[in-house]
């Protein structure tokens, strides 16, 4: 493999841009979109195919779009402030609201995206078909004049001498040679991070532009509410949970499974997946003309049970639970500014990379939200974007920058083999995946767990290294960890059950004490603290988040 360096003139392919949108999704293509119809010169680079990878472009999704009525729009943001522990900020959910309905206009008219049309011939444009959607977006990016950089993921960020994020540095998978971008601003749109559960699409969701944004100094928000699974067939890895609405789920013997449900009594199957390792499901509950409705709104959910000759609404058939980490929960990079600028400066984040708090608190299902969160937070991440690197004006590319990159790229001792990243992966993996460590949570279970985290971040900062192609599994595998400890840290912190984030030992709901986002940073020393500033809400809280920052930066000392 070769082993270039990024700033080797002879070897490195170099662009230059006014704004870099890292991603390839709702959300990166949107912010690529808006950035260049402000005037700037873009540069999308993602580390799949742009308009094919992702979680949006693998299946169907709802959109939170709801008319312009203000009886209607009080309805949507008060349904769901309940279910996210009244975390969610209704000013952002209005402007939300009202960029979906102006992008889902963009959609169908620009795009000319084909909704269906109701009896009246009015286009329903509360859905889309996530490989269409995602098809016509990478049409409107190269529309658009952006220069798009497929197979190439970032793999660190550049600054300048104060600070500034400055562009990144990557590698072209197909062409095996390193690639620097120096930008006015950069958009984070990678994602979320799933910890490559298998859940659908999400494999290229690990979590990386977490971890870019963290070693320039950006923090983390939300990151307790990081625990959503999703119920998928034992035998494939399409989730489409809405659909088990419909379902009954039963034991091994066929018996019914009660409590059990996708909406409430989803942790009844996790715990009898972890006591009997089988649950069965049926879609018995549909009727007929809602099966109809269902094969045409969902193909791709029933393509599995057709080639298995199994009829998932009359023969049962196991199903198991997906971790989705924060595709569908609601943590990440936090936000400072309505146009989706994070705490350093040229440095903006969307869509799932970015916190989804501030619209949905503690607790989101998939599409819906998410999906209008994802247009809405790209575009206005795009347009900042682009006004911050225009503000710079020809400094931005005369700048002496450095590469902030340091786990997986450059250790602090000894290299280890070539393939450690593998290692590392299956260790967070064993950490973040069981029901019984990271969905059904105890303070009991995961101290440990983030002790053993914290470990494996020491050794990984002290030989994780790879270049070329294996750089990118590397960095993945440093993302997953860092990801997982800001987690645990948050989640040991808030000692309550509120949203998604539920603690055994803390059964009680919403806290008035702890209505607040909390956030979390640090790579090697871990800190935690409510978003009003201070300490975090209780005594308890408060000494956790201490030791676990004291431990971390104890060992950090010692490795370095």
């Amino acid at each position: 493999m070769n082993q270039h360096h990024y700033f080797d003139d002879a070897l490195t392919e170099h662009h230059e841009a006014d704004v870099l949108v890292v991603g390839g999704g709702p959300a990166a293509t949107w912010a690529a979109v808006k950035a260049a119809e402000s005037g700037s010169r873009v540069v999308l680079a993602d580390k799949g195919y742009c308009g094919s990878s992702g979680a949006t472009a693998a299946a169907g999704t709802g959109v939170w779009y709801v008319p312009p009525h203000p009886e209607e729009r009080e309805a949507a943001m008060a349904s769901r402030e309940g279910l996210g522990g009244y975390l969610a900020d209704r000013r952002w959910m209005a402007r939300v609201l009202d960029q979906t309905w102006q992008n889902m206009h963009e959609v169908a008219t620009v795009s000319r995206y084909p909704f269906p049309v109701d009896n009246a011939g009015r286009q329903l444009r509360r859905g889309l078909q996530g490989p269409e959607y995602m098809r016509r977006m990478r049409v409107r990016v190269r529309r658009a004049g952006v220069t798009v950089l497929d197979h190439s993921p970032v793999l660190e960020l550049l600054v300048d001498e104060a600070g500034v994020v400055a562009g990144a540095a990557g590698h072209r998978r197909q062409a095996d040679r390193p690639f620097t971008v120096r930008a006015g601003a950069v958009v984070l749109a990678t994602g979320g991070c799933a910890f490559l559960s298998r859940a659908l699409g999400c494999d290229v969701n690990t979590g990386d532009g977490y971890l870019l944004a963290a070693e320039v100094g950006a923090a983390m928000s939300g990151m307790e509410f990081s625990n959503a699974y999703a119920i998928a067939p034992e035998f494939t890895s399409v989730t489409k949970t809405a659909y088990y609405a419909f379902a009954t789920f039963y034991h091994a013997d066929g018996t019914e499974l009660e409590g059990a449900g996708s909406k409430k009594g989803r942790s009844v199957i996790a715990r009898a997946l972890l006591d009997e390792g089988t649950v069965l499901a049926r879609l018995d509950r549909a009727t007929e003309a809602e099966r109809r409705a269902m094969r045409l709104g969902q193909a791709n959910f029933f393509l599995p049970f057709d080639r298995l000759g199994i009829d998932p609404f009359t023969d049962l058939f196991p199903v198991t639970l997906l971790a989705e980490g924060t595709v569908r929960g609601t943590g990440g990079i936090r936000l400072v500014g309505d146009d989706c600028a994070t705490e350093v400066p040229g440095l903006y984040a969307a869509g799932d990379a970015a916190t989804r708090e501030l619209i949905c608190g503690g607790f989101t299902g998939g599409g819906s939200h998410n999906a209008a969160w994802a247009m809405s937070s790209g575009t206005w991440a795009g347009r900042g974007a682009a006004a911050f690197a225009s503000a710079l004006g020809e400094r931005a590319h005369a700048r002496r920058v450095t590469p902030a990159g340091r786990v997986g790229l450059r250790p602090t001792g000894t290299p280890g083999p070539a393939d450690e990243h593998r290692s590392v992966v299956a260790e967070v993996r064993r950490e973040v995946l069981p029901y019984d460590k990271n969905y059904l949570r105890d303070g009991a279970v995961l101290g440990p767990a983030l002790e053993r985290l914290n470990d494996l971040w020491v050794r990984a900062g002290s030989s994780l290294r790879a270049t070329g192609e294996r750089a990118m599994r590397a960095r993945r595998a440093a993302a997953m960890t860092a990801t997982a400890r800001w987690m645990y840290t948050a989640a040991l912190a808030r000692t309550e059950s509120r949203g998604m984030h539920k603690r055994a030992d803390h059964p009680r709901q919403i806290d008035p004490d702890f209505r607040h986002r909390l956030i979390t940073g640090g790579l090697d020393r871990l800190w935690t603290r409510p978003e009003t500033g201070g300490v975090v809400g209780s005594a308890a809280a408060t000494g956790t988040a201490g030791a676990v920052e004291a431990v971390a930066g104890e060992r950090a000392g010692a490795a370095a």
